[in-house]
């Protein structure tokens, strides 16, 4: 053989081992990222191929499945009372994939979850029967949120603060999951990602923003967990008016004629007075106020009920008339309805905040279940004493002070209105929050967080107790019932 067949053999050799090591490696190493590939339309063939999973709503599926009219997608997803529910289901579409419950349960939903799979199954790589995700939302309570907000832009979430089961979860403006779930809906789509309203947004957990007098709970557990005042009825070193350290800005409470000056906790919580919380947040330090806050949840990107919680921030690096802005819930502060309910759970519980899931059970086709949620445990973030001092103060709130809209007969009912600045110098509509928890007769509680972003109310009568507390006040009816 001569030189230049030989050369010309051995280069040859080299390509097929070459074609060979890289067939090997898509093959052992690259199939996964492949079969997985958001474009690879096996993917969507595969899912929609049989009907999907349901999830479960007090017993019956509030979503479903539909065969479709020719084309390889053989059956497209289906939702019952579409918009009353998005906030918790999320969307399952042909084109635009999962979001929420929809895409955390994708696999438990199209049967590709090993969980479902029996030996055979696994031996044969046979699809299984698709599961059902079982929830813990209240049909009553996601009813009387959803219609009590109406066409109001906001959001309210209700809270079992025993178990720290999510009874309902609304965020609105809604839309219908129906509408973008098969493979022709490019119109529905582009009108829904469009919208300066962005109703696909889950403002319940996905949109953190200032909580207003709502966040002056927190400072108020923070002063009383550190010894500063000993009870909600002692009174506070708190000038009135005051003045923000070094600067010549003076902060001024809503209602002028209130008896603000040292006022005790429970009537500054009474009558919502800026001047006590601002001091309190400098006298305790920013550092204490965080700690405090931090117990409760805020400053963690992990809070997952299951769907993921955006971050409830408090900042750092503050100097003493940021930190007093903190006092009051303005400067960055950040909360989600969500991390608000959890504050009054937590409060009404005895100091003890249960962590919070709205997913109860996920089971098999057969309704044996994989995985039980049940309590998931909690954890202590005040004294027992603390919380029913703020419990106490918080039910003068209520009974006679800015939250006389959330009164239910026969129901003891505590809560905390907020009105937070919106836009630079409030230039904006404010943000109408209110926080509040509910115990009846019969031992049943409920803890919830409302805000109403904006609505067809002119801008002087906003407030938390004119907008949000209505709200709660239906939802915490719901749960009581």
């Amino acid at each position: 053989m001569n030189k230049t067949i030989r050369h010309t053999s051995v280069f040859v050799l080299l390509l097929v081992l070459a074609l060979l090591v890289r067939a090997t490696w898509v093959q052992f190493h690259d199939s996964k990222a492949l079969a997985d590939d958001k474009l690879n339309r096996r993917n969507a063939i595969e899912q929609y191929a049989y009907p999907l999973g349901d999830i479960i709503v007090a017993g019956d599926a509030v979503t479903g499945s539909k065969r479709t009219k020719g084309g390889d997608l053989a059956y497209k997803r289906t939702y019952k009372d579409g918009p009353l529910y998005s906030a918790v289901t999320g969307y399952s579409s042909q084109v635009y994939g999962a979001t929420q419950l929809e895409g955390i349960y994708k696999d438990l939903l199209d049967g590709t979850d090993n969980r479902l799979k029996n030996p055979l199954d696994t031996l044969t790589n046979k699809r299984a029967d698709p599961g059902d995700v079982l929830t813990t939302i209240d049909p009553a309570v996601q009813k009387a949120a959803y219609k009590a907000l109406g066409d109001k832009k906001g959001a309210a979430v209700a809270v079992d603060p025993k178990t720290g089961k999510i009874l309902g979860m609304v965020s609105t403006p809604s839309y219908d999951p129906s509408k973008i779930s098969g493979s022709t809906d490019g119109d529905a789509w582009k009108a829904l990602t469009s919208d300066e309203d962005k109703p696909m947004v889950n403002r319940a957990l996905r949109q953190p923003l200032p909580p207003g007098s709502t966040f002056k709970l927190v400072v108020a557990a923070a002063a009383l967990e550190s010894g500063l005042y000993g009870s909600v009825d002692e009174k506070t070193a708190s000038p009135d008016p005051y003045t923000l350290p070094g600067t010549r800005t003076v902060l001024k409470n809503e209602n002028a004629s209130a008896p603000c000056e040292d006022a005790t906790i429970r009537t500054a919580l009474r009558y919502s007075c800026n001047n006590v919380f601002a001091k309190m947040a400098v006298d305790l330090g920013q550092d204490k106020v965080k700690a405090q806050a931090e117990k409760f949840g805020f400053n963690t990107d992990k809070l997952d009920v299951p769907v993921r919680a955006a971050e409830s921030s408090y900042p750092s690096g503050m100097d003493k008339a940021q930190t007093a802005l903190t006092g009051i819930g303005q400067f960055d502060v950040t909360a989600t309805p969500l991390q608000m309910a959890l504050v009054s759970a937590a409060i009404s519980n005895g100091g003890e905040l249960a962590s919070p899931h709205m997913v109860s059970k996920v089971t098999d086709a057969d309704g044996n279940v994989l995985r039980d949620f049940g309590d998931e445990g909690s954890k202590r973030v005040m004294s027992a004493g603390t919380a029913e001092g703020l419990q106490s103060a918080m039910k003068t709130v209520v009974e006679e002070g800015t939250g006389t809209n959330a009164k239910i007969d026969g129901a003891v009912v505590g809560g905390k209105t907020g009105t937070a600045q919106h836009g630079e110098n409030n230039s904006k509509t404010p943000y109408a929050w209110f926080t509040s928890y509910a115990k009846g007769g019969d031992g049943k509680e409920v803890a919830v967080a409302v805000i109403v972003e904006s609505s067809d109310a002119a801008r002087s009568e906003v407030s938390g107790n004119g907008l949000a507390a209505p709200v709660a006040s239906a939802m915490m009816r719901a749960a009581l019932r």
